[in-house]
């Protein structure tokens, strides 16, 4: 499947509507000029969301072509995330090889998902992109390993400032957050449990609703 279709994007469709797909369909073209990728797509013609209900939409794409998937959605609120450090990951580009980042999701122990630290400074978990509140003001990291749509929406919509978050700066924000397309900006309830060398953190955060 990734041989065929090595990109894609992660939509929500819900009750047969696609909000904010121009986020989705930007990014989509900033990939295929990186990679190369002759083929174009225009979203809003190509997917076709069932008219009632939430889903998962999935739009692989490349070269040879597109293929649409949905899958049912249901939110599950994340509660912590645990530290992992790796210095040489790169997911710049929305890929369907996500075996590194599931690698990285084995290793979470008792938390819900990761929070990946590169090079000393804080980037995302493994399906999300990540803010946390210091000072008052929310930030997200300036160097995330993917530039998620809801990250970028917000940055746009001057919600989120990019900074330079460190692996201390994260432990002692005043709260966490998680954002991607279908689960909108989430704080978290537990923040950050640990990292695998078992230091603790006293960061805690409630959940609100989505933005």
């Amino acid at each position: 499947m990734a041989d065929t279709y090595p990109f894609l994007e992660t939509v929500l469709a819900k009750d047969g509507r696609l909000p904010r797909l121009p986020w989705h369909q930007a990014r989509l073209e900033r990939t295929c000029a990186a990679n190369g990728i002759r083929r174009s797509f225009d979203l809003a013609s190509l997917i076709d969301p069932p008219e009632r209900g939430t889903f998962r939409c999935r739009f692989l794409y490349g070269d040879a072509g597109w293929l649409v998937e949905f899958h049912p959605y249901v939110f599950r609120p994340p509660r912590a995330l645990k530290i992992i450090r790796d210095d040489t990951i790169d997911y710049r580009f929305k890929s369907t090889d996500r075996r590194r980042l599931n690698a990285l999701f084995e290793r979470r122990g008792e938390a819900d998902d990761v929070l990946i630290v590169r090079r000393g400074l804080v980037t995302d978990t493994t399906v999300a992109n990540t803010a946390f509140r210091i000072d008052g003001v929310w930030l997200t990291p300036q160097t995330p390993l993917l530039e998620g749509t809801a990250r970028a929406r917000l940055i746009a919509e001057g919600k989120l400032i990019p900074a330079a978050v460190t692996e201390t700066a994260a432990r002692n924000a005043e709260k966490v957050a998680v954002m991607n397309a279908l689960s909108g900006f989430v704080e978290l309830e537990a923040g950050i449990l640990s990292d695998e060398n078992g230091a603790d953190s006293d960061a805690a955060c409630t959940e609100r609703e989505p933005c």
